[in-house]
């Protein structure tokens, strides 16, 4: 959905239960226009989708969120300080997908999430 337009993964280190992700992030793209003209911020909700874009490309296949424990957004992401983020995502596989998540760059924490996935 985002990943190659909104951002590219740049590096890849992947385990069996966890991906860490680097990303580039267009600051030219469309979502910047309307988020906020002249002081552009990464919408939270579009962080938690790009977690999701890295884990269904990781595992091969669609991926539904069931529940989310927690999520908290600590730093404005924006495009044109932050370029370049690092996705860590962990996940363990039981009946649900448990996936503990978060984004940083230079030592600041955008985000951290707990979701359970389908």
């Amino acid at each position: 959905m985002f990943v190659n337009s909104l951002y590219f993964i740049t590096s890849n280190e992947l385990t069996p239960e966890n991906i860490v992700s680097g990303i580039k992030i267009n600051e030219q793209h469309a979502v910047f226009e309307g988020h906020f003209p002249n002081s552009p911020v990464l919408p939270g909700v579009v962080q938690l989708q790009i977690v999701k874009e890295i884990l269904e490309t990781h595992l091969e296949r669609k991926l539904a969120m069931k529940t989310m424990r927690t999520c908290k957004f600590l730093e404005v992401l924006n495009p044109g300080k932050n370029q370049n983020v690092r996705i860590l995502i962990k996940y363990k596989q039981s009946e649900m997908l448990e996936v503990t998540a978060s984004g940083e760059d230079n030592g600041k924490v955008f985000f951290k999430m707990q979701a359970n996935y389908l």
